[in-house]
């Protein structure tokens, strides 16, 4: 019988040994290998021309591309998410004509592309529609626009790109609805809530989990899907570098401009979307996904260990100095 009580023995301390990967040492040594090589063609190609890049990073028209870009790329989007929720919650309504509209909207922007869309409202509408006329159907019209003056460059790109995003949108929110048990809505309903106020506090906010990914993953596609415009109107980012490439002759370093500005835009939407999907993240799972901060700080502390092997461990176990659980 083992002796017990406050004199008894204490057993060794856990030491864990971490477990080789060379493996993974290699992969990274070759990956390594290749991007310096890469980095090193890059840097002493003259052909690259990078003081032109840098002369041109910055220079007023480039700007004010961009600045135009985003501006299309926030309306736009925010005219497909709005949309999309409309047409999304008519899908899934009862009444069959409500649905079948929202279906035969989808079916009809989603397999038409979106450049013969944004060619049709820049010329299009104001062939078809010379002038526009608002007041009582099939009554007397009060208002009358002509489509030439209302229908401008920048209001074409944003309606053939905000109402083309909305089909795509609409399947998103609709995929995201459906992932919410059917549990939560009768629930609501025995309640009393009416339907209309049970998705907007219970379905929706549970969705968002299921929702914000792929919204993120469209936002970044609006913004790239808006150099587009270039073709009708000329006002976004890509058809800035291009106007200055066809005056300077300098292709290859304007299109690096344009990349550069591409990925630096893309990058903070890219940080965006993963502190809102980290914020919808609660309740789904026991801990919260680590910030690229905490990734970083944890590799530096952990190098040398199996990061797999330590979170094994209990508590205990992974304290070098403590004694053994008891």
């Amino acid at each position: 019988m083992s002796a017990s009580g406050p004199n008894a023995p204490r057993p060794d301390d856990i030491k864990a040994v971490p477990v080789r990967h060379p493996g993974r040492w290699l992969a990274a040594a070759i990956v390594l290998v290749c991007a310096v090589a890469v980095v090193n063609s890059m840097a002493t190609n003259k052909r690259f021309q990078w003081g032109v890049v840098g002369h041109y990073l910055f220079d007023d028209r480039i700007l004010s591309g961009v600045v135009s870009t985003l501006e299309i790329t926030i309306a736009a989007q925010a005219i497909g998410v709005a949309l999309g929720i409309l047409l999304a919650v008519m899908r899934l309504s009862p009444n069959p004509l409500i649905g079948g509209a929202s279906w035969l909207y989808v079916w009809f922007f989603r397999g038409t592309p979106v450049l013969v869309q944004l060619t049709f409202w820049y010329v299009g509408i104001a062939v078809l529609y010379p002038t526009i006329n608002l007041g009582i159907p099939f009554g007397p019209q009060f208002i009358h626009i002509h489509s030439v003056t209302a229908i401008t460059g920048f209001l074409a790109i944003v309606l053939a790109l905000g109402l083309n995003e909305a089909a795509y949108m609409s399947e998103i929110v609709r995929a995201g609805i459906i992932s919410v048990d059917e549990g939560q809505s009768e629930a609501a309903l025995s309640l009393g809530m009416t339907r209309l106020h049970t998705m907007r506090r219970i379905v929706l906010p549970q969705a968002m989990r299921v929702i914000i990914p792929p919204t993120g993953n469209e936002t970044i596609s609006m913004l790239k899907t808006s150099a587009l415009a270039q073709t009708v109107a000329g006002l976004e980012l890509f058809a800035s570098a291009v106007n200055v490439y066809n005056a300077t002759f300098q292709v290859i370093p304007l299109l690096i401009v344009a990349s550069i500005w591409y990925l630096v835009m893309t990058s903070v939407l890219y940080v965006g979307q993963y502190y809102v999907e980290r914020y919808y993240a609660r309740g789904s799972s026991r801990e919260l996904p680590p910030t690229p901060l905490q990734k970083i700080r944890r590799g530096v502390f952990s190098f040398g260990h199996d990061p797999v092997a330590l979170g094994a461990l209990g508590p205990f176990e992974r304290h070098e100095g403590g004694g053994g659980a008891r």
